[in-house]
């Protein structure tokens, strides 16, 4: 990849990034639409650290070098916006429904907390405050009996033999831990239908990204009446919720939190704050979780070394034991298979577009204000400049001291920043957990003729799931 010198240039005359030629009108909004893994990939490789996208109505810039993208995502926070599908601001509050329907509208698709325009000037955004005591280290430690707990019960009806979809397995699993741990709610007899709802809800998420143009939400099409439907029984879980901890003063868990800082508001925070917030919490939190999970299963199963370093450090550290939040630190190996897999398939794959607010310097360039700006893991920690072989699966890589000098942005799955995710000591318990006690107990192997693809919608989702044969150790 050439680089362009522009030690002592005016900033006017710096020279625009390269990027690939577009169609007129469309830019390149049908390559990145047909394989943006692919595209956003040979974009980097071919034209460099920044390159030039053009997308219907604007101009893109794709940020892919470690150091630019701590420059964008830290130094530069400020000076950004985040973009989404729907408006850029909160509307007034209307009726639970259309205002639950305005959340979907402003979803945030790499799960980082949805924020009100006017607040993300500041360092410290309230929103994100009232839900920090919910994953201070101590409350997280005391929800692993828990995840374990909730795995041991699904696992329970595994039989040896049979092929299971691991990806459905992983999603009703991490649906019922997180409304377990965060929410006090028994999900169990729930999942299947608030795991259909929120499906419905991330396929409006998506096509609200890719379709530029949308149908009003008031016009009774089959989609908007899913969509409604859908919406309707995720406020029943949540008002059922509210009744719960109003009834219970006892109950101390997020959505506690969230009534309190109501509560306590004098009206600053609203009835409908809290759901924003507990929506974004509750999709975010299990749905990238159960992806790092079937597509660690799917990688370990490819791995026979992998699996039996694994086997032997469970028995080491376990001894056949449950594991347990004291556990985790010893799990070193397990960890490292969760770490590699989110490097491989990170499940956030492009952080949620970004707009400058002034002109931007980064990487030799200046970005004129309202530039649109994208970051893919996906692009960043497969670049071999970064890792070495990094189409390959291997955890052991983690245990490298040379690691240590390995740039900060080279790895950021859980985004970075004023935004970096905040249940990332949670998830990361979580995954190593799960694994750890799904792998004590079962073996699993690619299904005879499945099909493994990763499909870029939200999230990095396996086209066909994940077919996979069980055997019980």
């Amino acid at each position: 990849m050439a680089n362009v010198s522009t030690q002592g240039a005016a900033p006017e005359d710096r020279p625009q990034p390269p990027g690939p030629k577009g169609l007129p009108f469309l830019g390149n909004g049908l390559q990145l639409k047909r394989d943006p893994l692919g595209f956003l990939t040979d974009c980097a490789r071919t034209y460099g650290d920044v390159v030039r996208i053009s997308l219907p109505g604007q101009a893109g810039f794709l940020i892919s070098h470690p150091n630019d993208i701590e420059k964008t995502l830290v130094a530069g926070a400020q000076n950004f916006v985040k973009t989404s599908g729907g408006q850029q601001s909160r509307p007034a509050s209307r009726r639970r429904e259309q205002d639950l329907m305005t959340w979907v509208r402003n979803f945030p698709s790499d799960g980082e907390a949805w924020l009100p325009e006017k607040e993300l000037a500041h360092p410290s955004h309230r929103e994100r405050r009232q839900i920090q005591p919910a994953f201070h280290s101590e409350r997280i430690e005391a929800y692993a009996e828990t995840m374990v707990a909730l795995t041991q019960r699904s696992l329970a009806t595994w039989k040896d033999g049979e092929i299971r979809n691991a990806h459905v397995d992983m999603t009703h699993l991490a649906l019922v831990v997180i409304a377990k741990t965060l929410f006090s709610a028994d999900a169990g007899g729930e999942a299947k239908k608030l795991a259909d709802a929120f499906s419905t809800i991330i396929a409006q998420i998506v096509s609200q990204m890719v379709n530029p143009i949308q149908i009003p939400n008031f016009i009774p099409t089959p989609h908007n009446l899913r969509l409604r439907k859908a919406i309707a029984q995720i406020d029943g879980f949540l008002e059922a919720l509210v009744r719960q901890h109003r009834a219970n003063q006892d109950i101390n868990d997020l959505i506690s939190i969230l009534l309190k800082a109501q509560d306590e508001s004098d009206g600053a925070v609203s009835a409908n704050d809290w759901r924003y917030q507990a929506m974004t919490v509750f999709v975010a939190g299990y749905e990238t979780t159960a992806l790092t999970l079937t597509w660690a299963l799917y990688l370990i199963s490819e791995n026979p070394d992998v699996e039996a370093k694994l086997a032997a450090e469970l028995n080491a550290v376990l001894a056949g034991q449950p594991p347990r939040a004291a556990d985790v630190p010893k799990l070193r190996y397990t960890e490292m298979i969760v770490k590699e897999t989110l490097r491989l398939y990170p499940p956030v794959w492009l952080l949620g577009p970004r707009t400058c607010i002034e002109d931007f310097e980064v990487g030799g360039y200046r970005l004129p204000a309202g530039s649109t700006i994208l970051i893919s893991p996906w692009v960043t920690q497969r670049d071999p400049r970064n890792f070495e072989h990094p189409q390959i699966f291997d955890p052991d890589r983690w245990a490298d001291e040379s690691m240590k000098q390995t740039p900060k942005f080279a790895y950021f799955p859980f985004s970075g920043g004023e935004r970096q995710c905040i249940g990332k000591s949670y998830a990361m318990m979580e995954a190593v957990l799960v694994l750890a006690t799904i792998a004590q107990s079962w073996r699993l192997k690619l299904a005879p003729g499945a099909r493994v693809e990763p499909q870029p919608l939200v999230t990095l989702q396996p086209r066909f799931g994940m077919p996979m044969k069980i055997a019980a150790r």
